[in-house]
């Protein structure tokens, strides 16, 4: 009896499945909404057993975890064609997800490289990444908002601040009051307050300052005990700008008189008169050169000087004696003046002007690019470097974007001293042009003097 029944059943089983071929062949024949129409009658025909069924069948089917099934290099393969911001939205949809996005490595380094992040390649922690780039976002959007900085004031002068200098945390300035002050940037505290002449250019380091002044003359004075250490004579017009270099016991000055001189720094003592300007030389600058070319190898020294028209640039070493190498121009009738601010680094020259900003590439000599931009008209140069550019005007002080020429910040200034040759106003920690890290943008973006004698700072604001 058992063995009929199970036969009976068998042959059932073996009439459904007919049945089921027939009606599937006829069911792909259907149109969309035909087929959808027989699903709607089937599943208004279904009771708990057949609609839990498939409930628990069409969540396998529709709610796939590709993240989960795929091998790692194809999911971090896929993750590298999302945004950022779609990315951390992801990472919302489970553990799992999170876990696998924060993990990719390759994403979150590219993200902060496109906001102008420097990345080092040793570090390969994922989860440090993805943490770096939403410190990033955030720094970029109080970029973007105007609230990246904070202003402050330095109180002590009683005359016109004519000339300012940055290094390490310390500002140096120098005033009509015959005086220069070496103040501790995030205390505000004068740190050394020295007797001087009329400073119209400052430059210092831990043991002594270095002042090009009104009555003609440069100084050299020891912080510790404000003494005048050495005192250089010859020119004949205001010295608006000197540097020197202890390695090569060279000082070097530009003057309204047309010239740069060229000092032995310890002996005070005039090496060289060079000439060839024929305004007042507004800036020098002694740098270590990094490129080769025909006319010098890294590690040569070089001497850029500029006026308002032209920048010259000389060799500088053992052999004092020397020629111009290169006179470079933005117009060769004089018709474009060149803004006071100069960048060289070794490989590049920067200098604006009217007509926007140019690089020449030092290794040729060769104009690189020309940044002409609406914006960017009359803006004047504070620092330049591999991503940003610090810009600023009668104003506002503005960073821009050099991959994108675009500015992407500004900070409103208020009614500061101006200095037709440049003197009065200056940048202060410059490393974050090349790229933001988390940790370069602290300390001073830019100071300027005031009417009022005081100074004005702009301040990276902490990260919130």
């Amino acid at each position: 009896m058992e063995t009929g029944k199970f036969f009976h059943n068998l042959m059932e089983r073996k009439d459904f499945e007919t049945w089921l071929d027939n009606i599937s062949v006829t069911f792909l024949s259907l149109t969309d909404l035909q087929k959808n129409e027989t699903l709607d009658h089937l599943i208004s025909l279904s009771g708990a057993v057949q609609l839990r069924h498939l409930s628990n069948n069409l969540e396998t089917l529709l709610k796939r975890d590709f993240l989960k099934l795929l091998p790692l290099e194809l999911s971090f393969y896929l993750l590298k064609w999302l945004d950022p911001q779609t990315l951390l939205t992801c990472c919302l949809v489970s553990k799992q997800w999170n876990k696998v996005i924060s993990a990719c490595t390759e994403v979150w380094q590219t993200a902060c490289k496109n906001l102008g992040w420097q990345i080092d390649d040793s570090v390969q922690d994922a989860l440090h990444w993805k943490k770096v780039y939403l410190k990033a976002i955030l720094r970029m959007k109080q970029l973007e908002d105007h609230e990246a900085f904070e202003t402050s004031s330095l109180i002590g002068h009683s005359a016109r601040v004519y000339a300012l200098y940055y290094k390490d945390g310390l500002l140096c300035t120098g005033s009509d009051d015959l005086s220069a002050k070496l103040w501790d940037v995030s205390t505000g505290q004068c740190v050394y307050g020295i007797q001087t002449h009329t400073c119209a250019a400052v430059k210092f380091d831990e043991q002594k300052l270095v002042t090009g002044s009104f009555d003609n003359t440069v100084a050299c004075w020891e912080w510790s005990s404000g003494a005048r250490t050495q005192h250089f004579r010859g020119h004949t017009g205001a010295v608006f700008s000197v540097d020197y270099n202890d390695e090569l016991d060279i000082l070097v000055s530009g003057s309204a008189d047309f010239t740069v001189k060229v000092w032995a720094l310890s002996a005070g003592t005039c090496l060289n008169t060079l000439t060839g300007h024929t305004e007042w030389v507004t800036k020098v600058v002694l740098q270590k050169c990094k490129v080769k070319s025909l006319l010098h190898s890294p590690g040569d020294y070089i001497l850029l000087s500029a006026d308002k028209y032209e920048i010259k640039i000389w060799p500088i070493g053992r052999e004092i004696n020397c020629k111009c190498l290169k006179t470079l121009s933005v117009s060769e009738d004089r018709s474009i003046c060149l803004q006071p601010r100069l960048h060289f680094d070794g490989k590049y020259i920067v200098c604006s002007s009217a007509l926007g900003l140019y690089q020449w590439d030092f290794a040729s000599y060769d104009i690189l690019r020309v940044i002409k931009t609406p914006e960017i008209a009359n803006l004047a140069l504070l620092g330049f470097g591999d991503i940003f550019a610090l810009l600023f005007d009668n104003r506002y002080l503005y960073i821009m974007d050099l991959r994108t020429e675009s500015l992407i910040s500004r900070w409103p200034l208020p009614e500061y001293r101006k200095s037709k040759r440049g003197s009065s106003f200056l940048a202060g920690e410059v490393s974050w042009l090349n790229g933001l890290d988390g940790h370069n943008d602290t300390g001073l973006v830019f100071a300027t003097s005031m009417p009022d004698h005081s100074i004005h700072l702009v301040l990276w604001k902490e990260h919130g």
